[in-house]
């Protein structure tokens, strides 16, 4: 009896076989319905956070993480991966060239200097603190560029681990959520207009939905300015993925067995056919906005995938480097952000 005692409890305890992706599916889609209730709930948590979170926590439920970890598994991983990049071509439809040009010429340059300011110094910093993995330049790219869809679309073309991911995501998503209080506190004593600290909001917060969330404390025209120079920041993911191919390219690495990565990954394109259709003005408002709410909820199902491959004893063991990198990012995009718009006012 002891003897077939010992298998049974392995078999008991361990995680249940991968079936097809059905099950994880349907998995991300009860923490994305459950992150939209915790949004309407808490409106100052984005859902997008709230969908990382609740991923972490699915993996760590004890009823919960053996599904997790097996049969859950391949749907989960498809969400992660695939509808990812959905999310993220469907972000193309935010953003106009005519918006853009709108801005004028002086902002329209600040913009990529600020982004390159922030890449550059945040992912210095973080190969000097010897976080491992590709953590330092995810996280670049995520407080650069637009939080966790940059972070998605960096890791996807360098088939990056999904535990450098997650970390990075829950980084950017929490020190963006803390901007929604700090800076609209800095708005009267930075000696900033509306318009300034929409502009200043844009450049320097995180995620579109953190950048609304923070800009609409100072009224409409504040926000106005906030989104279109933020959405800027988007486009600027293009060209950022784009680069990073070409490192991996020259470097040869690439998704194993798939040879070198593209020059253009197709979401990358379709991203960008996005911009050039939004630019012809010929979607109704009511497209673009049912455009909008699905790009969310992808781009929600995708956190939870990742947030359910978190393992946090793992990630324990990066914890106080990753603060440190993360506060100082945040301070470094933020003086950046507001010295590129005192220069352009």
């Amino acid at each position: 009896m002891t003897a077939l005692a010992g298998p049974r409890a392995r078999r008991a305890t361990s995680p249940e076989r991968p079936t097809g992706p059905v099950p994880g599916l349907a998995l991300a889609a009860a923490g994305v319905a459950s992150a939209w209730l915790v949004h309407r709930a808490v409106p100052a948590l984005p859902m997008l956070t709230a969908a990382v979170v609740l991923g972490a926590a699915a993996a760590h439920t004890p009823w919960l993480a053996t599904r997790v970890r097996g049969r859950c598994r391949g749907g989960l991983t498809l969400a992660a991966k695939r509808l990812m990049r959905a999310g993220i071509v469907l972000l193309g439809l935010k953003l106009g060239l005519a918006d853009v040009l709108g801005l004028g010429w002086a902002t329209v340059a600040m913009v990529p200097a600020v982004v390159a300011a922030a890449f550059c110094g945040t992912w210095w910093l973080g190969r000097r603190l010897g976080l491992p993995g590709d953590q330092p330049l995810l996280i670049a790219a995520g407080y650069s560029i637009c939080g966790a869809s940059a972070i998605g679309a960096v890791g996807s073309v360098h088939d990056s681990d999904d535990e450098d991911m997650v970390t990075s995501v829950a980084l950017v998503t929490l020190c963006g959520t803390l901007a929604i209080a700090v800076l609209p506190l800095l708005h009267g004593p930075l000696g900033l207009t509306d318009v300034q600290f929409g502009r200043w909001v844009g450049a320097g917060v995180h995620d579109v939905g953190q950048v609304v969330a923070t800009a609409g404390t100072a009224g409409p025209a504040a926000l106005g300015e906030a989104v279109l120079v933020k959405l800027l920041r988007v486009a600027l993911l293009a060209p950022l993925v784009a680069v990073l191919v070409v490192a991996a390219r020259r470097r040869g690495r690439g998704t194993p067995g798939s040879g070198r990565p593209p020059l253009v990954p197709l979401f990358v394109v379709g991203f960008l056919a996005m911009v050039a259709l939004r630019s012809t003005g010929l979607l109704p408002a009511q497209v673009l906005a049912a455009a909008g709410a699905l790009q969310e909820l992808l781009l929600a199902a995708a956190l939870f995938g990742l947030g359910s491959a978190v393992h946090l004893p793992s990630l324990s063991r990066t914890g106080p480097r990753v603060a440190l990198l993360g506060l100082t990012a945040w301070a470094l995009i933020a003086t950046a952000a507001y010295a590129g718009v005192l220069l352009t006012a």
